[in-house]
């Protein structure tokens, strides 16, 4: 059995692996409520205690539809209810509230255990969003959230966790190859935002990764991909994209000891693509990139360049012609 463990100084309590619910998304997986409300009540049925979603990602239903079908488990004790973590792109108040309420309605539930500003990009950025802060740190006062914090692909903004009052937690992208890892200037080190994960659980905050696999590219390496993230020192938990029965079984033998030697799981082909003939050249995924991997051509459509590119699907719901498709 996998060991529980506790996020920083909260007294939240998680597994070391989460489920990382975008891939069953419309824009990635794109599966049914009924599908994805599978896929959910799987993961926690096989143990997995802590799930990841976010207001963009769509998936609250699916979600929904796993807590009322297990719900007779979580009233017997046969089955603890999930540490469930959502997000909102929110840049003043009164927007986080919107996004706080609609998450409290659609998954049913008075309080939700982690929100967090969604994607901080820089240190800057955080005083940008300084409203939407000022309300999640209302909503822990009134109890409509238990701990907060923020996601963020930036070294820079990982950094200044420490500076902010308040900051129950941190969610940062990091892997062992550094893939998508920013910083100020440009591109991050993993060793920059190494030394933020440690200075933050250094301060008690709770620190939960993203992206470890590298939005995929990094799944023959599986293994040590995650060995690496895992045995950073102030890590607490790892989340992993998972959108079908397979990805949760891997991720299990992998925590609990028991992959073999040399594994690779399945892999596809999935890549972001551009419909040329649907996009309009507004630039809009271009700035939403926090990986840098968009670009528009000469004949100002938007490029990928898959070699950056981490998968995130952040791009897709920026654009206002649904151009950019997982394939």
């Amino acid at each position: 059995m996998m060991k529980i463990k506790q996020l920083g100084n909260t007294d939240i309590r998680v597994t070391p692996i989460g489920m990382g619910v975008l891939t069953i998304g419309p824009t990635q997986l794109n599966l049914s409520v009924e599908e994805g409300a599978h896929i959910v009540r799987y993961a926690l049925e096989r143990g997995i205690n802590f799930l990841d979603t976010a207001e963009y990602y769509r998936t609250y239903p699916h979600i929904s539809r796993a807590l009322d079908e297990l719900a007779p488990s979580f009233h017997q004790n046969a089955l603890p209810r999930p540490v469930i973590v959502s997000k909102s792109l929110a840049r003043d108040y009164n927007g986080m509230r919107r996004s706080i309420d609609e998450c409290r309605s659609a998954l049913g539930l008075d309080q939700i255990d982690i929100f967090l500003l969604h994607e901080i990009w820089e240190a800057g950025d955080f005083e940008s969003r300084k409203a939407a802060w000022d309300c999640l740190t209302d909503a822990k006062a009134d109890g409509s959230v238990k701990a907060i914090g923020f996601s963020t692909h930036h070294v820079d903004a990982a950094a200044k966790a420490v500076e902010i009052q308040g900051v129950d937690v941190l969610f940062p992208l990091i892997n062992y190859k550094g893939i998508g890892i920013r910083d100020g200037g440009g591109k991050g080190t993993k060793e920059d935002m190494a030394e933020a994960i440690r200075a933050a659980s250094g301060q008690g905050i709770g620190v939960f990764a993203m992206k470890a696999l590298g939005g995929g590219h990094l799944a023959k390496d599986y293994q040590a991909a995650l060995d690496y993230v895992c045995a950073l020192p102030g890590m607490d938990s790892v989340f992993i994209g998972m959108g079908r029965e397979k990805d949760v079984d891997d991720a299990l033998a992998y925590f609990e000891g028991c992959l073999p030697d040399g594994f690779t799981p399945e892999t596809s082909n999935k890549r972001m693509f551009v419909d040329r003939g649907d996009c309009i050249g507004c630039g809009a995924c271009v700035s939403r990139c926090a990986s840098a991997a968009i670009a528009l051509d000469e004949t100002q459509c938007a490029v990928i360049d898959n070699s950056k590119c981490v998968l995130c699907g952040y791009c897709g719901p920026v654009c206002p012609t649904r151009a950019l498709i997982f394939l």
